[in-house]
């Protein structure tokens, strides 16, 4: 058990994560109350993925800026910036929905405001672990106990929303994000964090950019393992879109019907959480990110299918295992494998192949179930992820092979 939580040993990242703890459990609360308010008000799955889209299409087109940033200027810095504007963002959402002054389009206004906090939060996030933890080695189990982290609050801030959307209504939700942001600015102005070295030559955003593909085209693995995280992304991720629907019209639930399909996804990806962080680093084998990217698109094809919500609930869980272990695993291939100068360029590539991405898919998603409905629209989500999981399989296993015929010839 020691062994699942070593990295928490170095101070910085005690603190970093305990904020966070708090914070993520606020942003899973506002998550769910977006759909929720969004779905109530307008009955449109085609709202629900445009309001999607906005708050997260600024990660596609500004990624590559805060990838360049992350590693211009210190990552700390950048952080604590986004999350005051991140806290800024709540408190006026916040003060919409309690005054009833909320329009469908002010609320996609702020999720576009937050969408573009996050296209520079995301990467010096990511990128400021490394300078969390002093012992190189324990990097993986921090990025896994990360995504812990990430997914206790899946867990714990739906089930929360979901009882306050029940009783009290979306009001509450948003005013416990913002409350909870004072947790993670505190817990980043006590940190002790020792200055980068500066470089001489700082690249542009583009520069950067181009940069980045230059040195993933050095790397066939990471990059192989960025475009499939695009594809699942794309075709797959989006899914998540639709659940107020389920919960409301296929399985004829309420807001606590909402709050469990989020929470047991979120279980399913904390267990697929720790059982990253319990793995030795050698351990990890890359084979392992295109067998979870099969499970999770397989358990998304049955939750379409599901005939009931008991049944919806078992696949939406190991669901999320399978994403999460997709997700962490991926991280942690590309946080272990690139250069410290090259860490955020890279990870820009990593964060528009997988947030970025995903508001293409949403759109696409709130569409097609306007026009097929919605278990339809994700049964063929979880459809496409299979193809595209056993082609990058494929793909993958010749790759072995003949590097394995390489080594042989020599």
């Amino acid at each position: 058990m020691r062994t699942a939580f070593r990295s928490l040993q170095h101070r910085n990242f005690r603190l970093y994560y305990a904020g966070q703890s708090v914070s993520l459990i606020g942003t899973w609360m506002q998550r769910l109350a977006v759909g929720w308010l969004v779905y109530n008000a307008t009955h449109s799955a085609f709202l629900l993925g445009l309001v999607s889209f906005c708050s997260q299409i600024p990660t596609l087109l500004l990624a590559p800026y805060g990838g360049t940033v992350a590693d211009r200027y210190s990552r700390y810095r950048v952080l604590l910036i986004t999350q005051v504007a991140s806290l800024g963002q709540a408190c006026v959402l916040a003060w919409l929905v309690l005054s009833g002054h909320y329009v469908t389009w002010a609320v996609a206004g702020l999720s576009l405001l937050l969408g573009t906090i996050n296209a520079f939060d995301i990467p010096a996030r990511q990128s400021l672990i490394a300078e969390l933890v002093e012992d190189r080695s324990h990097l993986p189990n921090a990025i896994a106990l990360n995504s812990t982290m990430v997914n206790l609050a899946r867990l714990v801030g739906p089930a929360v929303a979901g009882l306050l959307l029940a009783r009290f209504g979306e009001g509450p939700c948003f005013v416990v994000n913002a409350v909870s942001f004072v947790a993670v600015v505190a817990s980043l102005l006590l940190m002790r964090i020792a200055p980068r070295p500066r470089r001489a030559h700082r690249p542009g955003a583009w520069e950067g950019l181009r940069e980045g593909w230059a040195y993933l085209r050095r790397a066939p693995n990471l990059r192989r393992q960025i475009l499939l995280m695009a594809a699942i992304s794309f075709c797959v991720m989006p899914y998540g879109t639709l659940l107020p629907v389920f919960a409301k019209d296929v399985f004829h639930g309420a807001a606590g019907t909402f709050g469990w399909l989020n929470s047991l996804s979120g279980l399913g990806s904390l267990v697929g959480a720790f059982y990253l962080a319990a793995q030795p680093a050698e351990g990890r084998r890359p084979q392992l990110i295109t067998y979870a990217a099969l499970a999770f698109s397989a358990s998304v094809l049955a939750f379409a299918l599901s005939p009931a919500l008991g049944v919806a609930l078992v696949c939406i869980t190991l669901g999320g295992a399978g994403m999460m272990l997709f997700i962490a695993g991926t991280n942690t291939a590309i946080q272990t494998n690139v250069a410290d100068h090259m860490r955020g360029r890279v990870l820009s590539y990593y964060v528009m192949a997988f947030q970025g991405i995903q508001p293409l898919g949403a759109l696409l998603v709130g569409w097609l179930a306007r026009h097929i409905g919605a278990p339809h629209t994700v049964a063929l989500q979880g459809a496409l992820g299979l193809a595209v999981g056993l082609a990058f399989w494929q793909q993958g296993r010749r790759a072995a092979q003949e590097k394995n015929l390489v080594a042989a010839g020599n």
